[in-house]
């Protein structure tokens, strides 16, 4: 566990908080870079590895696991990015500026939060989606100021996206608790879909009264 798990976890938070303080920005690609290496070379030394093919096929099945999710982020915040040059967050923020208000901001983030995140299986990608919207409208509602309403719909974002990265069937989470438990994918959905329905719409009203309260 201390060769594996600690060192690694301390070497990540060590290179990114030295590269931070030493050169101004964080470096976290090389940390992970160096995380990488010392992990390949401990797990050599330890003969996990039996020969160099064996190693090419354990890192060539680690970076396919991890290709959607990275495609999946590339395409979101190509998406942001694209808004963004559109001028998209003001083009809404001038739409809803006739009927949104405090009250309903942060429960109507949490509801969209949770359909994207739902239908698109990922936390990551909805926070790039809904964050270059909801912040500066939430910002704008405050007065130019983070008021209250700014961090509450803050934590409207990331519990929509929770929602769906816990219980959508195209969620990684949602497949690798089914495989890790050994249980039919699609019956690990249903069981927990209704848990994660009550409790998101016990949240959404939660968010309705901190909206009308801030």
């Amino acid at each position: 566990m201390l060769l594996h798990l600690v060192i690694p976890v301390v070497m990540l938070i060590s290179i990114a908080v030295g590269t931070f303080v030493i050169l101004g920005g964080v470096k976290i690609l090389e940390a992970f870079f160096a995380v990488v290496i010392y992990q390949s070379i401990v797990m050599a030394i330890g003969g996990y590895f039996e020969s160099v093919k064996d190693f090419v096929e354990t890192a060539t099945a680690g970076i396919k696991a991890v290709l959607p999710a990275i495609f999946i982020l590339a395409l979101a915040y190509s998406i942001n990015t694209i808004s963004k040059s559109l001028g998209a967050q003001l083009y809404v923020m001038e739409l809803t500026k006739a009927w949104m208000t405090p009250a309903m901001l942060p429960a109507i983030t949490f509801a969209a939060g949770a359909c994207i995140s739902f239908f698109t299986g990922t936390s990551w990608g909805t926070y790039a989606l809904l964050v270059p919207f909801s912040i500066p409208i939430a910002f704008n509602l405050s007065g130019g100021e983070l008021g209250p309403i700014v961090f509450i719909t803050v934590g409207a974002v990331m519990g929509g996206g929770l929602f769906g990265d816990h219980c959508s069937p195209v969620s990684d989470t949602t497949c690798l608790s089914s495989f890790g438990a050994a249980s039919d994918h699609m019956d690990h959905v249903m069981t927990q879909l209704p848990y994660a329905l009550l409790t998101a719409g016990i949240t959404f009203v939660l968010y309705v009264v901190l909206g009308v309260m801030a």
